[in-house]
């Protein structure tokens, strides 16, 4: 690793690299769940390999691992094809020492919109990536949504790195090898977090994490809730499978073949979740119609509430829902715009059914307030929250979900106040920060387009 020039890295940006803070309750509180080994290194890097899964109250749910953190960061270095080799040589480093699944250390390396516009300005306008069915960039600049507070920052970062691992000290062994040790980056942001459900009657993460900081609703947490607003979210049909968010699976774009072929598209955003206004001012079935869809019957107190293809709401039935009762389910209405409207057959030969879900979330829960560090400081007050991420074929397929939270379906648009009651779960959501990026597949992981 040639590329010197220290400072790059602050001091206190290397020493909260490492850091835990209260997150280092978490390995205190529970224990990592059996986890296979994994099959190999695959193309894609934003899929984490060999993630458990179990049943709860009859249906399947992914078990994310334990520990997350995020790094953002501006590009300092000015050779960059030295950057490059360097970049990638510390990946290959951690690919030889962990495997890509929670047990080991999952490394998903994104790229924003300044980095390519502004460092291979000629190579990117040569190679990048096509929303076909947009008729755009499939990389897009971020963007603000109705219900976004004017105070939300739209990021320019050049880069995001994803860490995600059932051990801490993988984690820190990974942010050191890229942020420490290798001296190309200047540190924007470090976002950490959990993700852990009370499966099997155990008290989850969550509610353990959000007592032990003194958050404020912590104590109206459902004690087994996977997330803070107490529904569990990782059902795996819920979650896009396998490919099908790569850019080329779904012929969204015209990536297959070409340089970014098996990459994907990354949206990260914070948001403060109001945990007091969700429990105290909605009662149970409420929080069913704010999560679900209006009129869902749902056993009082039940947490995983299947979500699968036979599940899915069309246009049609939002809209009904939404002239009968007033309001819009969270759920219900992105799904006109998050599932497959038929069988789509993709270039490997898998068959993806008509109502399989498209976006692959990988969000996980945070008491960072927004951030665990940032250059300017922050404030160490635990707020409950999300480090929002999730992989999507395109900008535009994000933006088309975001929007239907807004009310903003499909062909048409329902007269709904941006963050009131009726929206949903958009009136007790705080975003404060977000940026879309591009994932290139691991072979174009390192600074891609610079060899060009």
């Amino acid at each position: 690793m040639a590329t010197t020039r220290r400072g790059f890295l602050t001091g206190a940006a290397a020493g909260a690299l490492g850091a835990a803070g209260i997150y280092e309750l978490v390995d205190r509180l529970t224990s990592s769940p059996a986890r296979t080994a994994a099959q190999g290194l695959p193309p894609e890097q934003h899929l984490l390999e060999s993630v458990s899964v179990v049943r709860d109250e009859g249906v399947a749910v992914m078990v994310p691992p334990l520990h997350h953190q995020v790094v953002t960061a501006k590009v300092r270095a000015t050779d960059l094809r030295r950057a490059q080799r360097d970049l990638e040589d510390a990946l290959a480093g951690l690919d030889s020492r962990f495997e890509p699944t929670p047990a080991g250390l999952g490394v998903t390396v994104a790229w924003g919109l300044p980095y390519f516009e502004r460092l291979v300005p000629r190579a990117w306008a040569a190679h990048a990536p096509f929303d076909r069915r947009a008729r755009k960039p499939a990389l897009l600049a971020t963007r603000r949504f109705p219900s976004d507070p004017h105070s939300t920052v739209l990021e320019e970062n050049d880069v995001a790195v994803l860490l995600r691992s059932d051990s801490l000290e993988h984690i820190a062994d990974g942010a050191k090898a890229l942020f420490d040790e290798l001296h190309v980056f200047g540190v924007t942001s470090i976002r950490k977090g959990f993700a852990g459900g009370g499966f099997g009657a155990k008290q989850s993460l969550p509610k353990q994490m959000a007592m032990a900081a003194g958050v404020s609703g912590a104590d109206l947490i459902p004690d087994t809730a996977e997330l803070f607003l107490g529904f569990t979210s990782t059902q795996a049909a819920n979650l896009g499978p396998g490919r099908i968010a790569n850019l080329e699976t779904l012929g969204y774009t015209d990536a297959a073949g070409g340089y970014f072929h098996g990459g994907t598209h990354m949206h990260l955003s914070h948001i403060f979740e109001d945990l007091e206004a969700w429990y105290l001012n909605f009662d149970f079935q409420e929080r069913v119609a704010t999560t679900f869809r209006p009129g869902l019957s749902v056993r009082e107190g039940a947490q995983t509430v299947p979500q699968g293809p036979t599940e899915v709401t069309g246009v049609e039935q939002v809209e009904r829902d939404f002239g009968r009762r007033g309001r819009i389910g969270h759920s219900s209405s992105i799904q006109p715009t998050s599932r497959l409207a038929a069988d789509v057959v993709g270039p490997d030969g898998t068959v993806y059914a008509k109502g399989t879900a498209i976006p692959q979330r990988a969000d996980f829960n945070t008491l960072d307030n927004p951030f665990f560090w940032r250059p300017e400081g922050v404030d160490h007050t635990p707020s409950a929250g999300v480090h929002f991420l999730v992989f999507n074929p395109t900008s535009d397929d994000f933006h088309r979900n975001r929007l239907a939270m807004d009310g903003v379906l499909p062909g048409r648009r329902l007269r709904l106040e941006p963050g009131s009651r009726a929206q949903g779960l958009n009136s007790v959501l705080h975003t404060t920060h977000r940026q879309n990026f591009l994932v290139p597949p691991r072979t174009h992981r390192a600074f891609p387009l610079a060899e060009l």
